[in-house]
């Protein structure tokens, strides 16, 4: 069993910044893949970002260059650093951790882009 805790979302004007954090505890031992997923108001759930157990990142294109994903591996957390905000990012953020044959979720935190 794998338990994800999130935090950091909020409300930013359209530019800002904000950081999301995504703490893991348990068989955390297991997890091959830990991502950061969305799901804006009416739409699907969507991938975001996701890094490896070793260090290799994926970003979705509308993010590219503005949001960076990243990992402690002393702490067990993996962020998102989510820079240059546009109202489109508005969403659930979720974070989920990949381990064989299972895949584990957070409860989610809101993340609102409006002046």
């Amino acid at each position: 069993q794998v338990q994800l805790v999130e935090s950091g979302g909020g409300l930013v004007q359209p530019g800002g910044s904000l950081r999301l954090s995504c703490a893991a505890s348990g068989s955390i031992f297991s997890i091959n893949l830990m991502g950061w997923y969305r799901q804006p108001p009416g739409k699907q759930r969507e991938l975001v970002a996701a890094i490896t157990s070793g260090g290799s990142t994926n970003y979705a294109d509308s993010v590219k260059g503005r949001f960076t994903i990243s990992r402690d591996n002393a702490k067990n957390t993996v962020y998102l650093q989510m820079n240059s905000l546009k109202p489109e990012d508005t969403a659930v953020y979720y974070c989920r951790a990949d381990v064989t044959l299972s895949v584990y979720w957070g409860q989610g935190t809101q993340v609102t882009v409006s002046s």
